[in-house]
């Protein structure tokens, strides 16, 4: 199946503003790529882009003043199949767990481990260990928290989300990522594109989404708390630790966000 990804996002700025985007899709999708994602702006101006700690693909721009269009559009052939299903596994132990995955046990900026970490072990100290554990922690999160644009906020964290019991897909991935690091099973925030292939009408308007990736078996197996179900067409951009590594756009001085739009549907 041929799934179209990309967006058109427009911004006002009252000076020449420096950006930091993080816009592509990420290079393990290059081998389903049929038409690549090159950013484009209008006017056009000069890009430079970078690999961050994480291996994300980033862009840096001045925006000049004025209205600013960022955008693309990418072709990939993907299967038409829902995605596989975590194949579940071990648990490992902390000291046997690989260097690389010690990061994402931390707290970060909207994860609080140590706010989280009594109420993990009371809620999820006697399930399994391994997949099941973190299947158990994203089915307590779709319970937990109700879905609404209306409740995002940017300064929201895991804590903010577990207590008010509201939010977005970021909301969702947060909480469960920093239950999963509180049980000890390494966890990374993701970002990127879901497509609505095989759900029912009415659908949403299209935004990019959150969801993450827990070390279990020796790989890094996707969950979806938000959604807690096998999608078609997740297409990812970006890992870190929560979404303040992996933010579309950093902007260094006022702007105003003109227009969003996100596209994710079949060719």
């Amino acid at each position: 199946m041929k799934l179209r990804v990309g967006y058109d996002i427009v911004y006002e700025c009252p000076q020449p503003t420096p950006m930091m985007l993080m816009l592509n899709t990420h290079y393990s999708r290059a081998a389903d790529m049929l038409k690549p994602d090159v950013l484009k702006t209008d006017p056009p101006v000069p890009i430079t882009s970078y690999r961050d700690g994480f291996g994300n693909l980033c862009s840096r721009i001045v925006a000049p003043q004025g209205r600013i269009e960022i955008s693309t559009s990418a072709l990939l052939e993907i299967s038409d199949q829902p995605e596989p299903w975590p194949a579940y596994g071990i648990q490992h132990a902390v000291q046997d767990l690989p260097e690389e995955c010690l990061v994402f046990l931390l707290g970060s900026r909207y994860c609080e481990t140590d706010l989280l970490s009594n109420i993990a072990w009371h809620l999820f100290g006697q399930t399994p260990l391994g997949g099941a554990r973190v299947q158990a922690i994203c089915d307590f999160v779709h319970q937990h928290i109700t879905f609404g644009y209306q409740h995002a906020r940017p300064t929201k964290t895991a804590w903010e989300a577990y207590q008010e019991r509201q939010g977005v897909c970021r909301d969702f991935a947060h909480l469960a990522v920093t239950l999963c690091r509180a049980m000890n099973i390494p966890a990374r925030y993701c970002t990127g594109y879901i497509s609505d292939v095989g759900l029912p009408p009415p659908y949403a308007v299209m935004d990019f989404a959150a969801w993450f990736e827990a070390y279990i078996g020796g790989t890094w197996q996707t969950f979806d708390p938000r959604n807690n179900a096998a999608r078609v067409g997740r297409v990812l951009m970006a890992r870190g630790r929560d979404a303040a590594d992996v933010a579309i756009s950093n902007i260094f001085g006022a702007m105003t966000l003109v227009k969003f739009d996100v596209i994710c549907a079949p060719e």
